[in-house]
């Protein structure tokens, strides 16, 4: 006896489908938001078995699962149990899935939360470290210093960086930020300010001032072997430049 193929989440099988309704034009013309949750599990499945066409494979497994999200507490025996799925695709699914679940996990963890320029400093360290110009970089924070975005505003020469307010604050009233720190390197590794960066420390402060957008600090960062205080980064605030 023939088993009769399940039906998709719109009432059809695959074969019954006009080319035009088939998920993988649709996601060509329209994108991916406009696929169900069936017609997503179903392209990534790619193909399905000589008695079940992939959309009544995904729409049985999303059934058997409760919804799309429920795939989640799948283990690889789970899929091998499913007919249509072998080990090569179970594979392929769970690292799919594993890949979501850890999307999720970065999404609901807390944005970093900064309150001294040391924490700054090895934040942004990894991002510094080797370069041979400078960059300046905007992070852009709620009313409780937690970072909302970070931003790279210019990448200048070796030796200068040139910045405008207009572009620093950009991005922060773009996000709805209430503050501000502004982070640049030396590639020389001294972080010690130059004139330059203390004059655009001021128009910094002045323009926040005038934007309502709390300019907390500016935090140069260097390495702690060329540092002449031994710390790796400079302080305008603990500098007293600010």
């Amino acid at each position: 006896m023939t088993t009769k193929p399940e039906i998709s989440s719109k009432g059809v099988t695959l074969k019954e489908m006009s080319p035009g309704q088939r998920p993988q034009e649709r996601l060509e013309k329209h994108g991916a938001e406009a696929l169900s949750d069936t017609e997503l599990l179903a392209m990534l499945l790619r193909s399905g078995s000589q008695k079940m066409d992939v959309l009544s494979l995904a729409s049985s497994l999303i059934q058997q699962s409760n919804s799309l999200g429920g795939l989640l507490k799948w283990k690889l025996d789970d899929f091998l149990k499913q007919h249509g799925i072998g080990k090569v695709k179970a594979l392929q699914l769970l690292t799919v899935l594993e890949v979501a679940r850890r999307i999720l996990k970065s999404e609901n963890a807390e944005a970093p939360k900064f309150q001294e320029a040391e924490e700054i400093y090895h934040y942004m360290r990894p991002m510094a470290v080797g370069l041979e110009v400078e960059k300046f970089w905007v992070m852009s924070v709620n009313t409780k210093n937690r970072l909302i975005k970070l931003d790279t505003i210019t990448t200048g020469l070796a030796d200068r960086s040139l910045v405008h307010p207009r572009e620093t604050y950009r991005p922060a009233i773009a996000s709805g930020a209430t503050g501000v720190f502004a982070v640049h390197n030396h590639p020389s590794g001294d972080p010690t300010p130059s004139r330059a960066d203390i004059e655009i420390t001021r128009k910094l402060n002045a323009s926040g001032e005038v934007l309502g957008i709390r300019f907390l600090d500016h935090i140069i960062i260097g390495t702690p072997e060329e540092d002449p205080n031994g710390l790796g980064y400079f302080s305008f605030l603990e500098g007293s430049l600010l």
